[in-house]
C-alpha cells in the first residue's frame, strides 16, 4: 500500500529534529499519531489517509532516535520529560493550543504522560494497546520486570548492547517480520538462555493485513536508523518512575478512548484490568473498546475498525473550532 500525497519534512523541536509524515488540510483540526515499537510513523498509514480525508490535518512524527528523526545515544535523553517536550513543540510549530492525540504501544506511554503533565494542550486522547498505569511507589519498574525472570523481552531490552547483538544475528527484514506478526498474547517472555528475538516465531503465510512491501519499508528504515535509539526508551524506564513521583496519585481526565485487541500481548491481564472498576478509577472519562481477534499491531491489522474508532471519538468532541 502506498500512502499518497503524503509530506514528509524535518522540525526543530525541544532541541532536536524530527522527521514528520503529515497530510490534510491544514486549517483542520490537529491530529497527531504516535507510534510504538519497533515502528516509525509509517504503522499510522490508514490513519492518516483515513482521518485526512475526514477534514482532519494529520500529523505522525518519527519519535526521537526512530527512523528519519534525531538518534540520541545516552537513555537518560529518552525519558517522558524529553518525549512530552518533544510532543508539545509540535503543537508549537503548528500554532495548535490543544489537539487530538493517539497512541500506540510506547505512542500511549507518550500520550498518558503527556495527558499528566499537560491535559491543557489535548482535546481528547485514544490510547491503543497499553493501558494507563499509575506509579508504584514501591516497586521501580526494573524490580518488576525481575519478578518475570531473564527472559521478559523488557529486561533484555534494558541491558546496554544485549538486544543490538541478539537482533544483529538476524537480517533486519527477520527482524520486523518476528515483532510485527507474532501472535502471542503472553508477556513475551523467552526460555532460560534465550533470547526474545530468538523465541519470537514467523508465521509460515504472511497475513493479509500487511504486504512484503510494507514489512520491506520498516526493514530499511531500522537498517539505517539501527535499534539503540528506540531500546533506549526501556533503558529509561527507571528514570520515568523517578520523574513521574510528582503525579502519583493523579487522575487522567481527559476524555480517552482505549482500544485493544483482546489477543493483544498480555490480553488475559489487560483486558481483566481495563474492563474493572480500577482502570476507570484512574481515567475517569474512558470508554473501552475490545476488537475481536485484534493482536498487538492493531491500527494496521484491524485497520477500518481502528480508523473509524478513533474518527467517532474525535468528531465527538469536536465541538469547537481553533
Amino acid at each position: 500500500m502506498k500512502t499518497s500525497l503524503v509530506r514528509e519534512k524535518k522540525i526543530k523541536t525541544n532541541g532536536i529534529w524530527l522527521n514528520v509524515a503529515e497530510k490534510g488540510d491544514e486549517r483542520g483540526p490537529l491530529v497527531l499519531l504516535l507510534h510504538g515499537f519497533p515502528e516509525t510513523w509509517f504503522s499510522w498509514r490508514h490513519q492518516i489517509d483515513f482521518l485526512s480525508s475526514h477534514g482532519y490535518h494529520v500529523v505522525a512524527p518519527d519519535l526521537r532516535g526512530y527512523g528519519d528523526s534525531e538518534f540520541l545515544p545516552s537513555h537518560e535523553s529518552y525519558t517522558v520529560s524529553h518525549l512530552v517536550a518533544d510532543v508539545i513543540g509540535l503543537l508549537d510549530h503548528y500554532g495548535t493550543a490543544q489537539a487530538f492525540v493517539a497512541g500506540h504501544d510506547w505512542g500511549s506511554v507518550i500520550g498518558w504522560s503527556l495527558c499528566l503533565f499537560r491535559p491543557d494542550r489535548v482535546k481528547g486522547f485514544i490510547s491503543l494497546s497499553v493501558p494507563y498505569s499509575p506509579r508504584d511507589p514501591n516497586l521501580k519498574p526494573s524490580e518488576f520486570s525481575k519478578t518475570f525472570g531473564d527472559g521478559l523481552y523488557i529486561t533484555q531490552f534494558q541491558k546496554p548492547g544485549r538486544a543490538e547483538a541478539a537482533f544483529a544475528k538476524h537480517d533486519c527484514k527477520t527482524v520486523m517480520k518476528k515483532f510485527l506478526l507474532t501472535t502471542r498474547t503472553d508477556f513475551m517472555v523467552a526460555p532460560p538462555g534465550t533470547e526474545i528475538i530468538d523465541d519470537l516465531e514467523i508465521p509460515s503465510k504472511i497475513p493479509e493485513w500487511i504486504t512484503e512491501e510494507e514489512i520491506q519499508v520498516y526493514a530499511d528504515k531500522f537498517q539505517r536508523s539501527g535499534f539503540t535509539g528506540p531500546l533506549n526508551y526501556y533503558r529509561a524506564m527507571d528514570l520515568n518512575w523517578e520523574i513521574l513521583a510528582p503525579w502519583e496519585g493523579s487522575k487522567i481526565l481527559v476524555p480517552t478512548k482505549f482500544i485493544a485487541g483482546d489477543k493483544d500481548i498480555g490480553a488475559n491481564e489487560t483486558m481483566g484490568y481495563v474492563k474493572g472498576e480500577m482502570f476507570k478509577s484512574h481515567v475517569p472519562n474512558v470508554e473501552v473498546v475490545v476488537i475481536e481477534d485484534g493482536h498487538h499491531f492493531i491500527q494496521q491489522e484491524k485497520a477500518k475498525q481502528v480508523s473509524e474508532e478513533i474518527l467517532s471519538f474525535f468528531n465527538k468532541l469536536c465541538t469547537t473550532t481553533e
